[in-house]
């Protein structure tokens, strides 16, 4: 019997019914994961012969009748940024090669309590800080559509284990587009939660205000199993939001449009900084909800052209801050110093500057740079506080188009993937990749990439819902709809 390690929600239903078995299932995750790794490297660690103790586990308690979680036997693999107990957590970086928390994060801990199986740790950008997952201390991450091309980032290992049906389900986490962007590149659907919605707690931080745990699977539905088992108040992250959460599986049945309005950022839709295929996905993608019934609405935005400035000083600022742990001291790799650094610049601040070179690689040494530079002494005013005036800015675009419509759809990328190398040495370039996602993570609002179609290449494009505070069910209603209607999350890349 063949196992669908694409689907979430049919595993489900065969594990319940006794189709197959958690081990099963874990069997096939481990034999896939030795077929695939080798062409797109996506984890850095994997559980290996402890995931077959997992399900073997969860096949006993199932034999003697007890109640299990709603994911018990579903697979799950987990962003290297995240906080496990089993596990090392790297994210991706030198600085913490042999770091093994002795805490889980918080989803990872709702990921237990509803007994889905961790398989390992996906590879990312280091720190979260890149959109190629070329930034990884260990290596580069493919596209399962083209081992050529870069599978996103900074959540690329997240995106590319479920494009190449390694588990139905994976976390990553969004600061910037670090969900959507790997999400579209890789022909998967990807979530943003509203900020708050789902515990920061064991996310290893690197924009505090910005960072959000999301999921990450092939359709909606799959996506809103695993994002009901992570929402929710947590105590422990002061930044938590203390509202109910929504019945996410039930509020996608019965999907509809009707009545509906969308709102369309004419300017970005219009602009020279979106290729045609991009913008011909969402043309159609208009058209899908028109005919569903939904009523396309044009939106003017005052401050999209700041959106990318904006963050990438306010992003930095806080890694800046959040890195400055990182000492060879305190946390992290510690360097040997020679008695002739010692002695030249002191065995302490000999210590901190070697091991902060050791540890971190360029695209971090650059944007702690960035960072330290803007809240400098008389420049903090000219470019940090700044940025957190046109923030709000930002958020009141935001605020006064959703006064007019309920959802709001556009791209997720200008572009389909690129080629490995092809931006790695263009900071400027790379950063673009963030053009349509950074508003999200600025306003701090939930946000969706849909699988939409693919170029003449057979690479994937997707389209961005955004939605409201909290209105994830919304988001999720109307990207069943899409989904409904089209077959772009049904295809699958030959590896």
């Amino acid at each position: 019997m063949t196992i669908p390690l694409d689907s979430a929600t049919r595993l489900q239903r065969m594990l319940s019914d006794g189709e197959v078995s958690a081990v099963d299932v874990a069997r096939a995750v481990l034999d896939r994961a030795a077929a695939t790794e080798p062409t797109i490297a996506a984890f850095t660690c994997t559980a290996g012969e402890q995931l077959l103790d997992q399900a073997a586990a969860i096949d006993r308690r199932r034999s003697a009748g007890e109640t299990l979680g709603p994911l018990a036997g579903i697979p799950v693999a987990v962003k290297d940024v995240l906080c496990t107990t089993d596990m090392p957590t790297t994210c991706s970086s030198r600085m913490l090669k042999n770091f093994q928390p002795p805490y889980d994060a918080t989803v990872v801990a709702k990921l237990r309590a509803a007994d889905a199986l961790l398989v390992g740790k996906t590879n990312m950008d280091e720190f979260a800080m890149g959109a190629s997952t070329e930034n990884s201390a260990f290596g580069v991450t493919r596209n399962p559509w083209n081992t050529d091309c870069t599978p996103g980032g900074s959540s690329g290992g997240a995106a590319a284990v479920v494009a190449a049906s390694n588990v139905p389900l994976s976390l990553g986490s969004d600061t910037g587009g670090s969900i959507r962007q790997p999400a579209a590149f890789c022909g998967v659907t990807g979530l943003k939660p509203t900020y708050g919605r789902v515990s920061r707690f064991g996310l290893v931080a690197f924009a505090s205000s910005l960072d959000q745990v999301g999921p990450l699977g092939w359709d909606v539905a799959d996506n809103a199993l695993l994002l009901s088992q992570i929402a929710g108040f947590d105590q422990r992250d002061s930044t938590s939001l203390d509202a109910p959460v929504d019945d996410y599986l039930a509020a996608i049945a019965n999907a509809d449009v009707r009545g509906l309005k969308i709102g369309v950022i004419r300017d970005q839709l219009d602009g020279d900084g979106l290729a045609d295929p991009a913008r011909h996905a969402v043309q159609q993608a208009i058209e899908v909800f028109t005919a569903a019934g939904a009523t396309i609405v044009d939106v003017q935005f005052q401050q999209t052209k700041y959106w990318v400035p904006t963050y990438y000083i306010i992003a930095p600022c806080e890694a800046s801050s959040n890195l400055s742990r990182y000492d060879g001291a305190h946390y992290g790799h510690r360097a040997e110093v020679s008695s002739e650094e010692a002695q030249q610049h002191g065995p302490l601040v000999a210590t901190y500057c070697k091991s902060r070179e050791e540890g971190f690689g360029a695209e971090v040494k650059r944007r702690i740079m960035l960072g330290t530079y803007s809240l400098s002494a008389g420049y903090s005013d000219r470019y940090y506080s700044k940025a957190l005036r046109v923030r709000r800015l930002i958020r009141g675009d935001y605020d006064a188009a959703f006064e007019q419509v309920d959802l709001l759809l556009g791209p997720v990328t200008p572009t389909a993937a690129f080629p490995l190398g092809d931006k790695v040495d263009d900071p400027l370039q790379m950063y673009l990749c963030d053009l349509f996602t950074v508003g999200a993570n600025l306003a701090g609002l939930p946000a969706i990439s849909l699988p939409a179609g693919h170029t003449d290449a057979g690479l994937p494009l997707g389209v961005q819902l955004q939605a409201p505070p909290l209105r994830e069910a919304a988001m999720l209603r109307a990207g069943t709809v899409f989904q409904n209607a089209t077959d772009h999350h049904r295809r699958r890349p030959q590896l």
